[in-house]
């Protein structure tokens, strides 16, 4: 019988969701606490620890463990993780807070209480600290540093009940649990599963980079983030049409699963490469795709800084290995997709593929080579931009006209 790849740091998925029938129970409790409001981040972060996505985390990170997973990227219990898992709130939140009490955890943006929480440590943080080691700057352009320094100026932590995944399992299709993917995986006998990472439609370069992954493993597992993105990324719903078309018309269904995650992204580049191998693990994975700028934002990352990271964590760090793969593009003389280790042609030959450069030619009106994906994605993308400018176009009017 096929064998996936364990979770990580764990024998065994450590959900942290209750089952149905204690959800109530545990809610009625919720309004009784004290309750601490999330942001969008760490909302997404608490359904990632109840799916079980990052085992063997069984909350929000204390002082230690804050530290460990900044630098040197270990955890007090010896477990590799690269990016803090952290809640935050104001001082007077805090100082309103004892260790030992249980508060309740509120959705910032819909005011729906998402679990509890047992708070064992108040901190404060050096986020300067934070964000040079898992940003490496502290620019506040930076969508990620920005997102810290706006955090309250004390992190709570402690062990976390999960009553409420949101409407991410009604809302997405495609949404998925580790233990859901990994019981797919098993019943098609995979024992090798590439994850392709994905926040932008699938073009033809994450195509050659899934059609490489199957030559070398049992399957890819095309893995989009659902959850919240910086403002110009095109919706999941969006994407999710893009990629269904490509595997319909494309691929052999048999040897490509599609799921949804719900984490926000922190643009982190090579230390969030390091995150999404480690949930990927959870999720039954055993290679991650690790391509051009992974995660990454602006220039504030080399190319290639996500492969490197790789060969400077401690063997063993990870079961799941890294699938590196170079430059890709549409070779004209080659009449093909090829990358930096195949083709032999020059730049001026080179159509190079990225999600930045379709979502701006896109958005100004302008044309879409025809080699930048196949003819079904871009009919899709097509129709969301002419109805994205539709929409602005009816907001102008009503504002020229004082209508409401």
């Amino acid at each position: 019988m096929a064998k996936l790849v364990p979770p990580h740091g764990s024998d065994r998925l450590m959900p942290l969701l209750l089952p149905e029938g204690e959800r109530a129970a545990e809610l009625e409790r919720a309004r009784t606490m004290q309750k601490v409001r999330m942001t969008t981040r760490e909302t997404s972060d608490l359904i990632m620890l109840g799916i079980g996505a990052f085992t063997p985390l069984t909350g929000f990170m204390g002082e230690a463990d804050w530290k460990g997973a900044c630098e040197p990227m270990v955890l007090t219990n010896g477990v590799f993780w690269p990016i803090p898992i952290t809640l935050s709130t104001d001082q007077a939140t805090a100082d309103s807070i004892a260790v030992g009490t249980e508060v309740a955890l509120v959705d910032g943006e819909t005011d729906e209480i998402m679990g509890t929480m047992k708070v064992e440590d108040k901190y404060s943080i050096d986020k300067n600290f934070e964000c040079e080691h898992v940003f490496t700057t502290t620019d506040p352009e930076h969508p990620g540093v920005q997102k810290v320094m706006e955090q309250g100026d004390v992190n709570l932590g402690g062990p976390v009940k999960v009553i409420s995944e949101s409407d991410y399992p009604e809302k997405f299709g495609i949404y998925q649990r580790p233990e859901e993917a990994r019981a797919i995986f098993e019943e098609r006998g995979w024992s090798t599963v590439a994850a392709l990472q994905l926040r932008n439609p699938m073009h033809a370069s994450h195509a050659y980079l899934a059609w490489v992954a199957v030559e070398v493993c049992d399957g890819v597992y095309i893995h989009q983030l659902v959850g919240a993105l910086k403002p110009g990324d095109i919706p999941a719903e969006v994407r999710v049409n893009c990629i269904d078309a490509l595997v319909k018309n494309y691929f052999r269904e048999e040897r490509v699963v599609q799921g949804g995650y719900p984490m926000e992204m922190r643009y982190a580049g090579p230390r969030e490469a390091l995150l999404h191998a480690v949930f990927r693990q959870n999720f039954g994975c055993s290679h991650l795709i690790v391509g051009r700028d992974h995660a990454g934002v602006g220039d504030y990352y080399g190319p290639f800084d996500a492969h490197e990271i790789f060969n400077k964590i401690p063997d063993g760090a990870l079961k799941l290995q890294p699938l590196k793969m170079d430059w890709t593009f549409y070779c004209y003389k080659c009449e093909s997709m090829a990358s930096m280790k195949t083709c032999p042609h020059g730049k001026e030959d080179r159509l190079l593929l990225s999600g930045t450069m379709l979502r701006k030619t896109l958005s100004e009106g302008g044309e879409i080579p025809k080699e930048f994906s196949k003819p079904e994605v871009l009919s899709i993308l097509r129709e969301y931009y002419r109805n994205l400018e539709e929409k602005v176009e009816i907001k102008l009017h009503r504002g020229a006209t004082g209508e409401g």
